[in-house]
């Protein structure tokens, strides 16, 4: 053999290694005798996003025939040290269940992350959504998104409006509102949403910018008055309650998605496995309703679709958080 042909023909016997283990590892997945490892950024057993991962992948693992297993985490923090040997889980058997939070809104908080999920994940499809709503408390005169702002307007520096804390998605939806309607309020930076929420009912302060499922029961029960959803179009769990672009808002858009990812290097039939699984149980009418129980939207869509959106959204968020003047971590 010409030793100077050496290089050339190992690397081809690399190459076609490679692809055949690829090719013989997407041949037999998925292996049923293997659990499926699923990132949720949730506490274990608490919250609306820990709800609907469980009953996501609960369907997921019966459409695939695998047991699937959830690993929460609650920060940024123990997110990146779970994934320190991402490289080592490119077979299929790793996913991410993201929010907008963990995609977009902590990387672009930080100044130099100590891990950046986009670039350490590929899309495979969006899950649901539940969006932001605009809520009063019930003694504010204000019947709409209208009255809000023609009352901060008059009152500039008197209205305060809460959130779970400083440079939270209800904060950042806040400031989007204040910046497309050129208003001032006070924000009170709560611990977490539901002591803030308790004292929007009080009176202590005057309006919120929530999530849907977090205030939904107070709107059905009028102890607290519904103005506008933030999302594109109405909310099937609220459908009388205007978007904020029925109302001359339409490019102030705050939503809570839920996506699934897989780390970049996972072979490409397997994300498309995982999409026409995951479009395939958010078709179910059951899995619709329990979704729609919790407030959320179902999605659904391809990968390019989910990669488009995370550009938008991360465009969005990185402008408001440049407009309200937010400090890095």
């Amino acid at each position: 053999m010409d030793m100077r042909r050496l290089p050339t023909y190992a690397f081809g016997l690399l190459f076609f290694l490679a692809s055949w283990t690829a090719a013989a590892t997407t041949s037999s997945w998925p292996d049923p005798a293997r659990s499926i490892q699923t990132l949720v950024p949730s506490q274990a057993g608490s919250g609306v996003g820990n709800t609907i991962a469980r009953v996501i992948t609960e369907a997921l693992s019966e459409e695939l025939g695998n047991r699937i297993v959830l690993q929460n985490f609650s920060s940024s923090t123990s997110f990146s040290g779970m994934l320190t040997n991402l490289e080592s889980n490119t077979d299929g058997y790793t996913l991410l269940f993201a929010t907008v939070e963990t995609l977009i809104i902590e990387p672009g908080l930080h100044r130099t992350p100590a891990f950046q999920p986009l670039e350490s994940f590929v899309p495979i499809g969006l899950v649901a959504e539940i969006p932001h709503i605009i809520v009063v408390n019930n003694n504010l005169p204000a019947q709409s998104v209208g009255e809000l702002t023609d009352h901060i307007g008059k009152y500039p520096g008197m209205v305060h409006f809460g959130s779970s804390g400083n440079g939270s998605a209800l904060h950042l939806a806040g400031e989007a509102y204040m910046s497309a309607t050129g208003t001032n309020m006070v924000h009170v930076p709560y611990s977490a949403a539901e002591p803030a929420t308790n004292n929007l009912v009080s009176g202590d302060i005057q309006v919120m910018f929530p999530v849907l499922s977090g205030v939904l029961n107070y709107i059905r029960t009028d102890r607290l008055r519904a103005l506008a959803v933030m999302s594109s179009a109405r909310s099937p769990a609220l459908p009388e309650v205007a978007t904020l672009a029925e109302v001359g808002y339409p490019n102030v858009l705050a939503t809570k998605w839920y996506a699934l990812l897989a780390p970049r290097g996972t072979p490409r039939e397997i994300i498309d496995r995982y999409n026409d699984a995951l479009n395939s149980v958010l078709s179910s009418e059951t899995l619709q309703e329990r979704l729609l129980e919790a407030g959320a939207t179902p999605l659904g869509g391809s990968p390019e679709h989910l990669a488009r959106f995370l550009a938008q959204e991360t465009a969005r968020w990185e402008r408001v958080i440049g407009e309200a003047h937010l400090q890095p971590r």
